[in-house]
Order: C-alpha cells, then sequence, then structure tokens
C-alpha cells in the first residue's frame, strides 16, 4: 500500500476491523518512511454488475460516479473521507444483497439519500436536489420540510 503522503511503499497495518457490513475490512496503517497514519478499507469488487438506467440502457457499474456524487453534496462539510467509504460500502453491500447482476439506478440513488439523510442533513439536500431534479423552489421546500418531520420524529 503506497502512503499518501510521501508515496513510499513502506507501510505496516496497526489495526484491522470488519466494516459494519461484514463485507469490507478497515485498515489503519503508519508509513515507515513518514510516519504518516492512514485508513484504508478494502472489499470485493464484482466486475459483473450492472446498472439499468431509467430509459432501460444498461452499464458497467462504476463505484467512482457514486463517490463523485458523494464529494459535491458533502463539499464544505464536516464529513471524513472514511465516513464516505463506509456509507458506498454499505450501500453496494445491501445493493449486492437485494439484487442479482443488474442494479436499478434508481436504488442505487434511494440508498445513497437514505444515508445521507442520517449522516448530514444539508448534504442529503444537496445530493437530492440533483438525484431528485426539482423543477421549482416549492419541490425543495416540500423535500426540507419532509426532512424536517423526519429529523423530529427521531430519524425512523
Amino acid at each position: 500500500m503506497r502512503c499518501p503522503k510521501c508515496a513510499s511503499l513502506e507501510t505496516k497495518v496497526l489495526d484491522t476491523r470488519t466494516g459494519k457490513n461484514e463485507t469490507s475490512i478497515r485498515r489503519r496503517r503508519e508509513c515507515l518512511d513518514c510516519e504518516y497514519r492512514f485508513t484504508t478499507i478494502e472489499e470485493v469488487l464484482r466486475a459483473d454488475l450492472q446498472v439499468v438506467k431509467r430509459d432501460g440502457r444498461r452499464e458497467d457499474f462504476d463505484r467512482s460516479k457514486i463517490l463523485g456524487g458523494l464529494k459535491k453534496a458533502v463539499q464544505k462539510r464536516p464529513i471524513e473521507v472514511i465516513q464516505i467509504e463506509m456509507l458506498i460500502a454499505d450501500v453496494l453491500a445491501t445493493l449486492e444483497k437485494e439484487f442479482d447482476h443488474e442494479i436499478p439506478a434508481q436504488s442505487i440513488g434511494e440508498h445513497v439519500m437514505q444515508r445521507l439523510k442520517h449522516l448530514d442533513q444539508i448534504a442529503y439536500v444537496r445530493y437530492a436536489s440533483v438525484y431528485k431534479d426539482f423543477r421549482d423552489l416549492s419541490e425543495l421546500a416540500q423535500e426540507i420540510l419532509d426532512l424536517r418531520e423526519f429529523t423530529e420524529n427521531g430519524k425512523k
């Protein structure tokens, strides 16, 4: 594993834990050259996953698309990269249990939004505003009212 700070290949594992969904492994590492500490997540990648778009087209699953959307949603929010990585790993584990080789794009978006709702409400609204493609301000206002009700009812 290459150190993200100095690019050295000399690192050691300090701690290993399984992820919440038990389909990923989280490792705390330290660079032997610069002593920088960082976390990695290991998970099984499935090359056979297909995403079924709303118009019926199919394309290879691309994890970086989820990551890109989440990075935009959490920009300037107090959310660490490891939280985003764990969110993605959790979403993928859930989707792989629910679907075989073809995953509807709508399900990916819904699962991401559900987890964002619990993680950060501003990031949730940002993600939902793109995903749900609000046509006017009243639709966005209704989503915020629904989110407020969700929060007041104990995040059920």
